[in-house]
C-alpha cells in the first residue's frame, strides 16, 4: 500500500494528484489491514501540505536532517566550555568548514 502511493510524489497538476490520493484512500481505508485504513485517514488531514508540495516540490527534510545532527553533536558533548567550540563543532560535521585551511 505504501509503495502504490509512491507515483503520487511525481504529479505536477493538483487535480490528478487530488483523484489520485482519492483513489488510494478510498481502497486504502477499506483495507482489512486497520493499521494502514489508520495511517490513511491520519494522512488524509494534511490537505495544504500536499498542494504546497505539488506547487513547489520543497520539503523540510534537509532542515530535519540538519536539526537532527546539531542534536547529536549536543549530546554527545555534553556541554562544551564555551559556544564557540559548540559552533565550530556544528559547521564542521554540517558541512561549511574546511578541514584543511589554506
Amino acid at each position: 500500500m505504501k509503495e502504490r502511493f509512491s507515483p503520487f510524489w511525481e504529479y505536477q497538476a493538483a487535480g490528478g494528484a487530488r483523484r489520485f490520493f482519492k483513489d488510494w484512500f478510498g481502497w486504502v481505508s477499506r483495507s482489512p489491514l486497520q493499521p494502514m485504513a489508520d495511517v490513511a485517514r491520519r494522512f488524509q488531514r494534511p490537505r495544504e501540505n500536499r498542494r504546497t508540495y505539488l506547487r513547489h516540490h520543497i520539503t523540510n527534510a534537509v532542515t530535519e536532517g540538519l536539526n537532527s545532527k546539531i542534536q547529536s553533536i549536543k549530546s554527545a558533548a555534553r556541554g562544551f566550555r564555551n559556544f564557540q567550540n559548540y559552533r565550530i563543532r556544528i559547521l564542521f560535521f554540517c558541512g561549511k568548514l574546511n578541514r584543511y585551511p589554506l
